[in-house]
């Protein structure tokens, strides 16, 4: 008693503005990105891969996963949107951690959003790039939708939270 770190659920509002604000952000990013083409690709690629080697550790997993997306708003070359991107972090970690818990396969399903990701920058097409972060984006919030907002404490602490099947 009276020891540890209270971490306080996340409503879904909060759910919501954040998965907006990450909408706003990454689409026009990833619009921007796809002017690097391969080069960026090549990096990308990387990228899922070393996120692919720790899909056992959801929270190593989450970690790769802001990296991947962190790469293709720093290479939008914006500061301002990266350093309100990075400000989002804590809560993308709770929530990420969070959907790839809860929602059996989605590990694998990130991991293909991905791939659509980089190849839309791959091919150099801003628009198809856009529209794979839209798709992802939306998976996404799919899965953070799941469960019942009690979960979140339990998720954050590392703690499995029992889920009724549906």
């Amino acid at each position: 008693p009276k020891k540890g770190a209270y971490v306080p659920p996340i409503t879904e509002a909060e759910i919501g503005a954040v998965m907006q604000a990450r909408s706003l952000v990454e689409e026009w990013c990833a619009r921007q990105a796809a002017g690097f083409g391969d080069m960026l690709a090549v990096e990308l690629d990387r990228l899922v891969a070393l996120q692919m080697e720790v899909q056992h550790d959801p929270v190593a997993f989450i970690e790769r996963d802001r990296e991947f997306h962190r790469t293709i708003v720093r290479a939008a070359g914006n500061p301002v949107l990266a350093d309100f991107y990075e400000g989002l972090r804590d809560r993308q970690l709770r929530m990420g951690v969070h959907a790839v818990t809860i929602s059996g396969g989605r590990g694998d399903s990130v991991l293909a959003e991905h791939a659509a990701i980089v190849e839309g920058i791959r091919r150099g097409q801003p628009e198809q790039a856009a529209a794979a972060v839209a798709q992802h984006l939306a998976r996404t919030l799919v899965a953070l939708r799941l469960p019942t907002a009690a979960s979140w404490g339990a998720v954050a602490t590392g703690r499995r939270p029992a889920v009724a099947a549906q």
